[in-house]
């Protein structure tokens, strides 16, 4: 239409200025005319044929904050008996950058500071106060930050139809430091209604093993009590104290993950997706710090705290596959259901469900106020003992009540700003959403925690 709507005007304002020339000039400016307005056409033609929009018109900044706090009598650290209390505090910046129409790079940093009751107990003897699991040591291991960077490039077809992505990560923490690489392919079909997804990753890690400081004078069959770390400390209980410690030989693990993914636009006002991951993992598993006690073995302790019989040994190898699915039902422009549920399962014998609504509810153009409950169970890990339930002849134990039976709650609300004019400005970034949200969490046991999350996402003017 636009060929044949361009010819008609050129010949329509040739016609109106040649009505006076002689027959011949006419042929000729009408050859003239009909050859530019042809050229003006073939123009015309294959700016539509190259014009794209862009797939990121303006580079995007997202500032994500949380305060995380827990709290729990069953702490791994001190053998399935002791405070989990942990605080957390985590900040990362997102920034997406498009290279040209088709390409975007995304830069993830973040770093996360925490402090932890728990984790303190790895040396609870170093404290100016006697020795208890429920007690947190002042000690160097009761807080530690963990950073990452991870890189992501994307590049899209020029039907937007194909997405291919590739990734590389980098995070380190006091005991372990890792690195990930991978990328994914995503397809568009039926006119961008369907969409099919495979990604893959590698995670390479290492870690650099510590250990219970009462274990630590055992470490290659050596006899612990004439180190001089019990010196000057006296055993109560069994004062003949002879754990079971070895160092791990090898302190690498390597994670491997896949996953697919599809989703469908099913009606004006619902989509579907479904998602299947496939993890495998191998090396070092077990956490070096995480205390045993076992049944059959009597107890020893040094002031209010009990002296560790062995550290968690799981197997050097696991493998996890969980499926669920989303469906979202848009009800109106006031209200839509997002409903969420997965079903996860290892060969470590643990079974688990997940099942997730979230309600968000539009207070106006700009004020969406979201209210969300997330129920989960799962089964106990075949290795998994309680205090005290493990016995010296098992080959595999661990008293980490994260791999126990359990039953959780979480009920959430949130409320999100969006502005898409970007009327507020710090520097040349525009303000363009902000989203704050707040967790609660409570399992069957004596768990809980809970979560603040804030992000603010602004676009570069």
């Amino acid at each position: 239409m636009e060929v044949k709507q361009a010819e008609v005007v050129v010949v329509i304002n040739g016609d109106v200025k040649l009505q006076k020339m002689n027959f011949f000039k006419k042929i000729g400016s009408l050859v003239l005319l009909f050859l530019t307005a042809t050229g003006y056409a073939q123009q015309d033609q294959d700016s539509v044929k190259t014009y794209k929009k862009r797939v990121l018109e303006t580079t995007e900044v997202d500032f994500l904050t949380s305060y995380y706090s827990q709290d729990g009598d069953n702490a791994a650290v001190s053998g399935g008996l002791g405070t989990e209390e942990l605080t957390d505090i985590t900040g990362t910046f997102v920034v997406a950058i498009p290279l040209n129409d088709d390409d975007v790079l995304t830069i993830d940093a973040g770093v996360s500071a925490y402090t932890s009751a728990s984790s303190s107990n790895v040396d609870p003897f170093d404290g100016a106060q006697p020795a208890d699991p429920f007690v947190a040591s002042s000690g160097a291991s009761s807080s530690d930050t963990w950073a990452n960077i991870t890189g992501a490039y994307s590049h899209s077809s020029d039907d937007r139809n194909t997405i291919v992505t590739g990734k590389l990560s980098v995070s380190s923490e006091y005991d372990y430091f890792s690195v990930g690489f991978g990328g994914g392919l995503t397809k568009l079909f039926n006119e961008k209604n369907t969409e099919v997804s495979i990604n893959a990753n590698v995670y390479l890690d290492t870690w650099n093993s510590i250990y219970p400081t009462e274990l630590r004078p055992f470490a290659s069959g050596a006899n612990g009590l004439a180190n001089g770390f019990f010196s000057n400390k006296t055993i109560t209980g069994n004062a003949n104290y002879d754990p079971v410690f070895e160092k791990f030989t090898d302190e690498s693990r390597n994670s491997y993950t896949l996953g697919f993914g599809f989703s469908q636009i099913l009606g004006k006002n619902l989509q579907g997706s479904l998602a299947l991951d496939l993890v495998k993992q191998q090396g070092l598993l077990s956490t070096p710090f995480q205390r045993v006690y076992f049944a059959d073995v009597a107890d020893s302790f040094i002031e209010n705290f009990q002296l560790a019989d062995a550290i968690e040994q799981l197997p050097d190898s696991r493998f996890k596959i969980a499926a669920g699915g989303r469906l979202n039902w848009f009800v109106n422009e006031t209200i839509v259901v997002r409903s969420y549920y997965r079903y996860y399962n290892d060969d470590w014998g643990i079974r688990s469900h997940t099942a997730n609504v979230e309600l968000p509810i539009k207070l106006s153009d700009k004020f969406t106020v979201y209210p969300s409950y997330r129920f989960y169970e799962q089964s106990a890990a075949d290795y998994f003992k309680g205090y005290e339930e493990a016995l010296s002849t098992d080959t595999f134990y661990t008293s980490d009540y994260d791999l126990s039976e359990y039953s959780a709650n979480q009920f959430g609300v949130g409320i999100s700003y969006t502005d898409i004019f970007t009327t507020m400005h710090i520097w040349k970034l525009g303000l363009k959403s902000i989203d704050v949200k707040f967790y609660k969490y409570d399992r069957d046991t004596t768990f809980s925690s809970s979560i603040i999350t804030a992000g603010f996402k602004f676009v570069m003017d």
